[in-house]
C-alpha cells in the first residue's frame, strides 16, 4: 500500500512545539488521528514524516510507535515499519468479549463508592445527539469511547480501569473497521446510554451493571450477524 502524501497527514497531525515533545504526547496525538479516522486502518505510518509533521526528532515518534504497537492500534508491516491496525470480526469479536467480563463489574463497583461523580458523562451525552443527527461515525466513536470512560473510570481499581482503556481505544478501532459498514445504531445506542447513566447516577449498582452487559452483548450480536462467510 502506498504511503499517504504528506500534505493529507499533516491535517491529520498538528505539530506540538519544541515544548511538547515527549513520546507520551506524541503518541496521544497520533492516537487520536487513528480513533478520528484521520488514520486510516492499514495506513503506513512513516517515523521520518511523523516527526516532521509533529516538530519533534524521531526518536519520541519511534518511542511513539512502540506504545501504540504494545496497545495494538498499530501493526508491524512486512517491510519492518508500522501501519494503522485493520481488525478482523474475529478481534472485534474478542475485544467485546474482553469488555463483557470487566466493564459492567465496573461500573457496579464505581457506582457503589461513595461521592461518585457522572456529571462528565452526563456532559458527554448531552452533546451526542447533535453528532448523531449528522451520523458523523468516527466522531461519535471518540464519544462513546469517552462516555463509557466516564463511567467506568470511577471504578478504583486502576488496573481494571488500565486495561478497559485499551479496549475502548480498540473499541474505537472496530468502530473504524468494521461497523460503519453496518446499518447506524446512534439513536439506540444514545437511548440505552441514557438508561446507563440514569441507573448510575440514582445509585441502583445492579440495574447499571445489567445495562451495560445488555448493551455490550447487543454489539456482540450485530458482529455476530455481520460475520463474513469463512469467518476472520
Amino acid at each position: 500500500m502506498s504511503t499517504p502524501d504528506l500534505a493529507a497527514q499533516a491535517a491529520a497531525l498538528p505539530p506540538l512545539g519544541a515544548s511538547r515533545s515527549h513520546s507520551d504526547l506524541v503518541a496521544e496525538s497520533i492516537r487520536q488521528a487513528i480513533l478520528s479516522g484521520q488514520l486510516r486502518p492499514d495506513e503506513v505510518l512513516v517515523e521520518r514524516r511523523l516527526a516532521e509533521m509533529l516538530g519533534v526528532s524521531k526518536t519520541p515518534v519511534r518511542e511513539a510507535l512502540i506504545q501504540l504497537s504494545g496497545s495494538g492500534l498499530l501493526k508491524v508491516t512486512r517491510n519492518r515499519g508500522v501501519a494503522v491496525r485493520k481488525l478482523s470480526h474475529q478481534d472485534a469479536r474478542h475485544i467485546y468479549q474482553q469488555r463483557l467480563l470487566l466493564e459492567p463489574w465496573a461500573l457496579a463497583s464505581a457506582v457503589r463508592r461513595p461521592g461518585v461523580d457522572f456529571s462528565l458523562a452526563e456532559q458527554v451525552l448531552a452533546g451526542v445527539e447533535s453528532l448523531a443527527v449528522d451520523e458523523r461515525s468516527a466522531a461519535l466513536a471518540l464519544e462513546n469511547r469517552r462516555f463509557h470512560r466516564a463511567l467506568y473510570s470511577q471504578c478504583e481499581n486502576t488496573l481494571v480501569v488500565g486495561t478497559l482503556d485499551g479496549l475502548q481505544d480498540l473499541t474505537a478501532l472496530a468502530t473504524l473497521s468494521i461497523f460503519w459498514r453496518l446499518s447506524p445504531t446512534w439513536e439506540q445506542e444514545f437511548h440505552e446510554h441514557a438508561r446507563i447513566l440514569a441507573a448510575a447516577r440514582s445509585g441502583r449498582a445492579e440495574e447499571a451493571e445489567q445495562l451495560v452487559r445488555r448493551h455490550i452483548e447487543r454489539m456482540l450480536e450485530r458482529l455476530e450477524d455481520a460475520q463474513p462467510e469463512g469467518g476472520g
